[in-house]
Parts: structure tokens; sequence; C-alpha cells
């Protein structure tokens, strides 16, 4: 019986954080510190990174 009001527990609790997830990462990303340690940690990440720098060099055509 423990087991079970275990695993229900933490059904819910995936399930609240699953449907609040944008809200939740909006909150944590107001903080500064936390919002310098994501941009830190994801620039780290070689995939995020060859993705990212590109873009934001890249020269547009002048008109």
């Amino acid at each position: 019986m423990r087991v079970f009001t275990v695993l229900t527990v933490i059904i819910t609790i995936m399930a609240v954080i699953f449907r609040w997830r944008y809200r939740i990462m909006n909150t944590l990303l107001a903080i500064s510190f936390l919002r310098r340690a994501a941009v830190v940690i994801s620039m780290n990440m070689p995939v995020i990174r060859e993705k990212i720098m590109p873009a934001l060099f890249q020269r547009r055509p002048t008109e």
C-alpha cells in the first residue's frame, strides 16, 4: 500500500509540473542568477552552441 501511495504522489507531482511547466520556467528564469546559469550551461552544450552562434553573427544584406 505504501508503494502505491508513493507512486501516486510522484505521478501527481509530475503531472502538475508538466501542466505548469512554462509558468514554472518563467518564474525561475525571472531570477537573474538562474537565468545566467541557464545560459552558461546551454552554451557549454556543443549542439545548442552550433545552432545559435551562426544565427547571432550572421550578416544581413543591406538594402
